[in-house]
């Protein structure tokens, strides 16, 4: 099934997927047509993942052509947001939460773990660029189920060494 685009792809745009630009669209469709720099943060999220975890110049370049939007808006939001890395990395992120309560419950015990399991240091990709371990997070909003981890942008509550290996194991 071909997915139409309803936004027309010009200039650097060509660089995004169908796909990408499809997701790009749903989010354009949730704004008055004059608001196009609000589907930014969701735009540059499907940009990403479509870049195998990164953001170059050029596709943040390209996300700018399909909204329509100056570059420097895009650049801004992707050097803000601690989600988007504008560097090669791993394609899968992974964050634990380092916050007072879920250091309280292991959250360093579960960080040295994933650095072991994964053989990498915090700030670093594996060598076969599956995942990239973020600097430690502050904090990702779940201290009742605390300790916690994101990977690509999906809790993972209550950890525990098995949880971890559960949880990672099961990435594609």
């Amino acid at each position: 099934m071909a997915i139409d685009s309803v936004t027309p792809v010009a200039g650097k745009a060509v660089l995004l997927s169908a796909h990408t630009r499809h997701e790009i669209d749903l989010w354009l469709a949730k704004f008055p047509a004059d608001r196009r720099r609000s589907a930014v943060l969701a735009a540059l999220r499907e940009a990403q993942h479509q870049n195998q975890g990164w953001l170059s110049t050029d596709i943040m370049d390209a996300v700018a052509d399909y909204l329509g939007l100056p570059p420097i808006q895009v650049y801004e939001v992707a050097s803000f947001y601690s989600m988007f890395e504008t560097k090669p990395c791993g394609r899968v992120h992974v964050s634990v939460c380092t916050n007072i309560t879920c250091m309280l419950r292991g959250s360093d015990d579960i960080v040295a773990y994933v650095e072991k399991k994964l053989g990498i240091k915090t700030g670093e990709s594996t060598p076969d660029g599956k995942f990239f371990l973020k600097q430690e997070e502050e904090c990702l909003a779940a201290c009742n189920n605390a300790p916690m981890m994101m990977v690509d942008h999906v809790f993972h509550e209550n950890l525990t060494p098995e949880k971890v290996d559960q949880v990672l194991d099961a990435v594609q």
